[in-house]
């Protein structure tokens, strides 16, 4: 009987030693109901992220400078043919509304050029059909044919040495040549890192005071075609 009564007491005081840690951890309950008041300035917000930086802007396909009319794209056409491929269409069309865009351009020379892969006589008569084709493409779209001439120079003036398939790709071009437009004023960009200049703008160039239009409009011929009208006329 007395070993069961000291069993019994040892029980309970097991028990109440387990009962200690889940009373230990239970919710602690703050008696003052007042506001806590915080002394001191609180830390500064962290800064704002630095903002990305914007892409530069892309090129534009169809640039006008001073003495041409600048493709940064290709006019493709048929194999060995003069048909402009559809796919060069949007091209052509963004080649039209600049050109109407620029009254002050008063005449252009499309030129077509070619690679050295065939006869010289076929790559000549190939170029010229490619550029007549081109004007033909914008005389129906709006441009006025007396704006427009074409010429064909074959494979003698290739941009590169026709030595490999990428560089006769290259050769393979149609150009836009200004001969004559109403005097003009470039915009120059300067990298500040590589010191390259770009063209950001071309603006009719304001007239010097009391300057005197010559007869037949205020035009002249770009700097190439003014030179070969010298040579031509000796």
């Amino acid at each position: 009987m007395r070993q069961q009564r000291t069993h019994t007491i040892h029980i309970a005081m097991a028990t109440a030693l387990l009962a200690l840690p889940a009373m230990a951890c239970g919710p602690t309950v703050f008696a003052d109901t007042n506001a806590l008041t915080i002394v001191g300035e609180p830390p500064p917000p962290p800064p704002p992220p630095e903002p990305e930086p914007e892409p530069p802007p892309e090129p534009k396909r169809v640039e006008v400078t001073a003495e041409t009319i600048k493709i940064n794209d290709k006019i493709l056409f048929e194999t060995d043919k003069a048909v402009i491929r559809p796919e060069s269409f949007d091209l052509m069309n963004e080649i039209t509304q600049v050109i109407q865009d620029n009254p002050r351009i008063k005449k252009i020379s499309i030129e077509g050029h070619t690679d050295d892969v065939g006869s010289k006589r076929y790559n000549q008569g190939l170029s010229e059909r490619r550029a007549a084709s081109v004007m033909t493409y914008l005389v129906e779209h709006g441009v006025d044919e007396g704006r427009l001439t074409s010429v064909g120079h074959g494979e003698e003036q290739p941009l590169v040495e026709n030595d490999s398939d990428e560089n006769r790709e290259k050769n393979r071009r149609v150009e836009f040549i200004i001969i004559e437009q109403d005097k003009v004023t470039e915009v120059v960009e300067i990298d500040p890192e590589t010191g390259e200049e770009r063209v950001v703008e071309t603006k009719p160039a304001p007239e010097p005071a009391g300057a005197k239009a010559p007869s037949g409009g205020a035009t002249v011929a770009a700097p190439d075609a003014a030179k070969d009208k010298k040579e031509a006329d000796k």
